[in-house]
């Protein structure tokens, strides 16, 4: 360890420079694999440096690079339905699987709070962002772009002419899933309850319920509820869609925030949970298997799908581009069923 008059200090570049007798030039040259630098002089450089100690200076060499080496995650969803209380909702696990992913890469990840209006992703120097689920006219997007940054998002963009990478997470087959497995259950009449906005998972859930409906004799019934208020708003559609259609046997509710309000609101009406109305929801998460009863969801594998982002948005910083938008697809999605559907003993796998 190099020493000064005020007592130890991490050893420097010019350190490794003397004690392997080359110039800083060529240490850096070294260490960094740039350069036409003979390999056993690398090797020595390299061993000098471990002896010593010596640490690169990352912020000095992503400022000479141009690069932050980090990227956001970012979403115009709120946390009353990404998160809540807990913070460990949908957007909490795609965040875990981000960070475990893009630290894997060299990459560190910044956790923007969800982007409504304002300025959120101005001032956070990144090199290019994940859009979890971006809404038709997503505020997280139009920041990206006004800043010139790639970005890639989880889950199909809905706007018109957006043709960046996404992962796809079966909006559709989602849906379709959740529908049949309520219809072995014996629903006959069944509701959906999606998020007021334009995420695909709304737009794709509701086409799919419209064909199901046509093709099975269903009254078509479809309610929605501003994301913004949560619970409380899944509680008030669904509680207004039972007394307009009260022989109503199910409710399909998208958001999983929304499910657990149908959930009071199917008791406060006086009907029981699963006998008179079966709730179902998409994202097999904390409040999925809390609530009671607990939901009957989907896995969505977001940890791979996630992964499968990064991946995307790296390629994209290297300047590689996919051969079409739908660059990557998530595992097939399967229902995990519980308490809340269940009139029926579950197949056996």
């Amino acid at each position: 360890m190099a020493t000064s008059g005020t007592g130890p200090r991490p050893p420097t570049i010019a350190d490794v420079a003397r004690a392997a007798s080359v110039s800083r030039t060529t240490v850096s040259h070294a260490l960094n694999g740039i350069g036409k630098v003979d390999p056993r002089t690398r090797e020595r450089i390299r061993q000098v440096a471990a002896e010593l100690g010596y640490r690169p200076n990352l912020r000095a060499q992503r400022l000479r690079r141009g690069e932050a080496k980090a990227i956001a995650l970012a979403s115009s969803m709120p946390f009353a339905v990404a998160g809540g209380a807990s913070r460990l909702g949908f957007y909490m696990e795609v965040a875990a699987a981000a960070a475990e992913s893009a630290l894997l890469h060299g990459y560190a990840l910044v956790l923007v709070p969800p982007v409504r209006s304002g300025s959120a992703l101005y001032s956070v120097d990144i090199d290019g962002a994940i859009v979890v689920e971006p809404d038709r006219d997503d505020a997280a997007v139009a920041q990206l772009r006004e800043r010139g940054l790639p970005y890639v998002a989880l889950g199909r963009p809905t706007a018109e002419g957006d043709d960046s990478p996404y992962v796809d997470l079966h909006g559709g087959p989602v849906a379709d899933l959740l529908l049949a497995h309520l219809r072995e259950q014996g629903a006959r009449r069944p509701a959906l309850l999606v998020g007021a906005g334009a995420r695909h998972s709304a737009v794709d859930a509701r086409a799919a319920y419209l064909r199901a409906a046509a093709a099975h004799g269903w009254p078509p019934v479809v309610a929605t509820a501003p994301e913004e208020g949560g619970e409380q708003a899944g509680y008030e559609a669904c509680a207004a869609l039972l007394a307009e259609h009260p022989d109503t046997d199910a409710v399909c509710a998208l958001v999983d925030a929304f499910a657990v309000g149908a959930v009071r609101a199917v008791r406060d009406s006086g009907r029981r949970i699963p006998d008179d109305v079966m709730v179902v929801t998409r994202y097999d998460g904390l409040r999925a298997r809390t609530c009671e009863p607990p939901l009957t969801a989907v896995d969505l594998h977001l940890d791979q799908a996630t992964a499968d982002a990064v991946d995307l948005l790296l390629a994209r910083l290297r300047g590689e581009t996919a051969a079409t938008p739908a660059a990557a697809t998530a595992p097939e999605p399967r229902v995990v069923p519980r308490a809340s559907s269940l009139r029926r003993p579950p197949p056996r796998p």
